[in-house]
């Protein structure tokens, strides 16, 4: 299992704290410093089963800067949300868990954290 985080955000620090009472085996990745390729992001998009616009942080400065939130949200812009996620890894919903049976899910709530877990856990 794997965690996408960043550490000044409070909802990681949490996820992590739980994973931690769970006694899960993780890995910890700052994703603002160890910054996802535009595969690796689709490869998430598909275990989360959900598309860029779907994690991306649209309140930003980045993506008002870019103007995000009158982008298409088709298969056509797909490839230009996942460059600008590359691009702009603060604009990537966090934390993202990677749990061991090759799904994945956006970590804001506790449950969705035990939920990691027990995928995790078989």
């Amino acid at each position: 299992m794997e965690i996408w985080i960043n550490p000044a955000c409070s909802k990681c620090r949490s996820a992590i704290s739980l994973l931690d009472a769970e006694g899960a085996d993780y890995t910890v990745r700052r994703y603002l410093e160890d910054v996802p390729s535009e595969d690796e992001i689709r490869a998430v998009l598909d275990r989360l089963g959900l598309e860029p616009w779907d994690i991306t942080r649209t309140q930003e400065a980045a993506a008002k800067e870019l103007g995000l939130k009158d982008w298409a949200r088709d298969e056509g812009a797909r490839g230009r949300w996942i460059a600008a996620l590359a691009a702009h890894p603060k604009l990537i919903q966090r934390p993202i868990i990677t749990a061991d049976d090759g799904t994945a899910l956006v970590g804001r709530s506790e449950e969705a954290v035990r939920d990691a877990v027990s995928r995790s856990r078989g």
